[in-house]
């Protein structure tokens, strides 16, 4: 939890400050979303050869180089002068930062039994909520007085702080479970079910094209507020914290409930019920109906994110793992880099409450026909 707080303290900041940014270096929409491409795209891209080495050469370096690479490079994005500048330099985050999760979630698959691995994907999901809760509250108070660039740098320090005192702690600890990696899971290990592999790829497929479809929307919520709201700056960034805040109890809920109801139906309910709420955004007004939504939003990517974790582990055999995990992860962080320029071009021509209600039905549709395949490939 701690490290997954830590490598998220500074990737958490690109959304809530996403206002002061535009403002800066007076951006349109489309170009806004290329801020958070920068990051995402090749965050995404390097899942797959961090999956691939987690298998090979161990987690530690990896979780090390993440947690503190992005914080170094968070510190070179808050020094950047010009809109150039910012992009090279979230490249770089995203370079080095693609590392983390795929070496975190086979850590601590590798530690549970199976039968209680969601609840324990969800509590580690409460490490990376609670930054991306914490972060656009302090990145609000920190803009207001030192700007958008104090926010990178004040919270990259603490990160690199982080990030040396779990690698002595983690190093203390892995050496004694690397001599074992096959007797620590291969009790998960079963014979593959007929059908196995489609339904693996269509649940991967549905699961991260959904997430990577709500975290691009919710890039866009602060300027949505902003601009069609009058919003101030600084509280649009803090709005973001109701999204994440579900984090700290939605991922060990969501992951206690799929131990208990069934991976596949969880993930199902959270994705048939993310298209209507996306067009209910261009419909609600501001205030608490926006809040609710937003609470649901959270609600829904961390019940997703924690579940598919969980089934990923269950269905992939051990020696495939991590890799199996980077390709999860390549395919939501890739689809979240790609996704907010076309996002932000959309609402460009069309406006925001047409391009919601866009998305809406993409997502809608996706979930209906994913779950028809997977009923006709049913056992």
């Amino acid at each position: 939890m701690l490290a997954h707080l830590s490598h998220h303290l500074v990737t958490a900041l690109l959304v809530p400050l996403l206002p002061f940014i535009r403002d800066e270096f007076a951006l349109d929409y489309t170009r806004a979303g290329f801020v958070i491409s920068a990051f995402s795209i090749v965050y995404g891209a390097s899942q797959l050869p961090a999956g691939w080495l987690a298998d090979r050469v161990g987690p530690l370096t990896l979780i090390t180089t993440s947690i503190c690479g992005v914080a170094v490079t968070g510190i070179l994005a808050g020094l950047s002068q010009n809109y150039t500048m910012l992009l090279i330099f979230l490249v770089l985050m995203g370079v080095v930062g693609g590392g983390y999760h795929p070496a975190s979630t086979t850590i601590i698959s590798a530690s549970i039994e199976p039968k209680s691995r969601g609840r324990a994907l969800g509590f580690h999901m409460v490490g990376g909520s609670a930054s991306y809760f914490l972060v656009p509250l302090i990145a609000a108070a920190l803009a207001a007085i030192w700007g958008w660039r104090g926010s990178f740098i004040g919270l990259a320090v603490p990160s690199i702080a982080f990030g040396i005192i779990l690698h002595i702690l983690l190093g203390r600890r892995l050496p004694a479970k690397k001599a074992e990696p096959k007797d620590t899971g291969s009790y998960a290990e079963t014979p593959p079910a007929p059908g196995r592999l489609r339904r693996l790829v269509t649940i991967l497929t549905l699961s991260t094209f959904n997430q990577a479809v709500l975290i691009s929307t919710v890039s866009f919520v602060p300027l949505f507020l902003v601009d069609n709201f009058n919003v101030g700056k600084e509280i649009a960034a803090a709005s973001m914290s109701l999204v994440y805040a579900m984090g700290l109890w939605a991922g060990p809920l969501g992951g206690y409930l799929s131990d208990r109801l069934g991976r596949v139906s969880i993930i199902l309910t959270m994705c048939f019920l993310a298209g209507p709420v996306i067009y209910l955004l261009s419909l609600v007004p501001y205030g608490l109906g926006t809040g609710a939504l937003l609470v649901i939003i959270g609600t829904m990517m961390y019940f997703t994110t924690t579940v598919s974790q969980a089934y990923i582990v269950d269905q992939a055999s051990e020696r495939y793992r991590s890799t199996m995990l980077g390709i999860y992860f390549f395919g939501t962080m890739e689809g979240a880099g790609v996704l907010p320029p076309a996002i932000g071009y959309l609402i460009d021509q069309f406006g925001f409450y047409p391009s919601f209600t866009i998305i809406g039905a993409a997502l809608l549709t996706v979930a209906l026909t994913s779950s028809l395949f997977l009923w006709v490939s049913r056992d």
